[in-house]
């Protein structure tokens, strides 16, 4: 609560003093009518990102800190038991999985991918043409190709 009235004691005191402050904040701001085609990519057009990374870095420490120094320290056997979504603890947790979760996620980005690239396709295939055409086929072709592979080899099969 008084971080709240200090910040909006500071508000008031920023809204008399904007005359002030106009050529400090001059800085922060670029300007295009003074840019020319060599001054676009000048090293002083970042000073205000620069400004505003520090800020944020600056807010993320200042509130971590915050919460270490002034947060609740009180360690019960309660709060250090591992805790699993819910749910108790039964047993250790390093068993060994089955490969089939794992190899069924990477086909399943592999061939999620897949659709992704058919995107820029879809936006340009007038200008694209027959060559674009037949470049999508080739590649449509390559993942066939992949997926009958994959179930040949029985990567999809979940008997044992």
């Amino acid at each position: 609560m008084n971080l709240l009235i200090l910040c909006g004691i500071a508000v008031l005191f920023l809204r008399r003093q904007t005359i002030k402050m106009t050529n400090w904040f001059y800085l922060l701001q670029s300007n295009p009518v003074l840019q020319t085609s060599s001054a676009i990519n000048d090293s002083g057009n970042y000073f205000p990102i620069g400004i505003q990374i520090l800020f944020a870095i600056g807010f993320v420490a200042l509130m971590m800190a915050l919460t270490h120094f002034l947060g609740p320290k009180r360690a019960t056997d309660q709060k250090l038991e591992n805790f699993e979504s819910g749910i108790e603890i039964h047993g250790n947790a390093r068993q060994p999985m089955a490969v089939k979760y794992f190899l069924v996620a990477i086909l399943f980005v592999l061939f999620d991918v897949e659709v992704i690239f058919f995107y820029p396709y879809a936006v340009n295939f007038k200008e694209l043409g027959w060559g674009g055409f037949a470049a999508v086929l080739m590649f449509v072709s390559f993942f066939i190709c992949g997926f009958y592979y994959i179930i040949k080899k029985g990567a999809l099969n979940w008997e044992d």
